[in-house]
């Protein structure tokens, strides 16, 4: 581990401490931490020194977003959805916007991803929310819509906004105080991640300078969804390889100290064989993740396949890893806001989001299908 990662993990743990299970059950996180963590460019932190970033590699983020999440999924959710957000700025924005928005990415401003609507997720064909131009000379635009379950919204200063434009798409950078922006809390407890600041979001004639629009639009609806998506999906994966290490750790803590029949429980046969489902379980995890990353960095051919492989795989881990240490634990991991009660609830979140199961499996058999064996 570098130096310069220690001391983010270092920062971030001394931020977080032992008040993740509080926030979780207020279902609210302090938003004044959470400008502290992209004051020190932690929510961003691949973004290049030159702008402003910390210029970490996807490998040393996704260790940093694994350790992250091992101590907080819903502060994970954020520095996802923040850093897809700056991703987003630094693929698709021209040289003026890059200069802008990163600056204030990497400084406390907090951004979200708008996405998901009422009658579209996966399916594209489905998006309804439509950007035109509008103005003298098409110096604005004007955005209408709707988007839902946008993680971070409540506490975010920007939303990027995925719309249609014409017969292309666009991203735009929405003020979320920006006149016409409504955001809508969800106020039904959710199931994980329930401090993240999902808030429904509609969109109603919201105008803005055309240069809002990163790179002036025009692109690929196809292309910017998975372009974006391919963020989201490494830095899920990485995350629930941090849910995976702290079950492990939580449940092998307990089977030493926890005395059943005599002798610690850790000694069992049954517990122990958790035990060991658990540390394949986080070494898989991790090696996924690691063959991500390093696509990532070498802009493989392989990097869609290779992100999606380590979200499915990381997220199943997760969510049976949960479960076996809440199983491991008893009743002492099956108390609200414990750190294996969040890791159950909140990694079958994992499972549905930046792709379900489903859809990834339908991804990885179409490649699978493509391939020559």
């Amino acid at each position: 581990m570098t130096e310069q990662l220690a001391a983010l993990k270092a920062f971030a743990a001394g931020l977080i401490g032992d008040q993740a299970g509080a926030w979780d059950v207020a279902g609210q996180l302090p938003i004044g931490e959470m400008r502290k963590l992209g004051e020190r460019g932690l929510l961003c932190a691949e973004v290049p020194t030159a702008m402003g970033g910390l210029g970490l590699s996807s490998l040393e983020n996704g260790e940093l977003t694994s350790y992250v999440g091992s101590l907080c999924s819903s502060t994970r959710s954020i520095m996802t959805s923040h850093g897809m957000a700056a991703w987003m700025v630094s693929r698709f924005g021209d040289k003026t916007q890059r200069r802008a928005y990163l600056a204030e990415l990497t400084s406390g401003k907090l951004a979200a991803v708008g996405f998901s609507e009422p009658g579209a997720g996966s399916d594209l064909a489905a998006l309804s929310t439509e950007l035109r131009t509008a103005g003298d000379g098409g110096d604005e635009v004007v955005l209408s819509g709707q988007k839902m379950w946008v993680t971070g919204a409540r506490y975010a200063d920007y939303i990027m906004v995925l719309a249609r434009f014409g017969e292309a798409a666009a991203v735009v950078a929405v003020p979320t105080d920006a006149p016409g922006v409504e955001l809508e809390p969800i106020d039904v407890a959710v199931l994980g991640c329930r401090a993240a600041g999902h808030i429904n979001v509609r969109l109603d004639d919201v105008r803005l300078p055309a240069s809002a629009v990163l790179g002036g639009g025009g692109q690929d609806l196809t292309m910017l969804f998975t372009v974006a998506l391919s963020y989201g999906r490494i830095s899920v994966a990485w995350g629930c390889t941090g849910i995976v290490r702290a079950c492990l750790k939580a449940a092998v803590e307990h089977a030493r100290r926890r005395e059943q029949s005599g002798k610690k429980i850790g000694e069992h046969q049954l517990v122990a064989r958790h035990l060991a489902e658990l540390f394949a379980a986080e070494q898989v995890s991790t090696r996924v993740c690691e063959q991500a990353s390093a696509a990532w960095q070498a802009y493989s051919p392989d990097l869609v396949t290779a992100t999606v492989l380590a979200k499915h795989v990381a997220a199943g881990h997760a969510a049976h890893g949960s479960s076996t240490a809440v199983q491991v634990l008893g009743s002492a991991g099956a108390v609200d806001g414990h750190v294996v009660a969040r890791a159950y609830r909140d990694s079958k979140v994992m499972e549905i989001i930046e792709g379900s199961n489903e859809i990834s499996q339908l991804i990885l058999a179409h490649h699978a299908l493509s391939q020559t064996y």
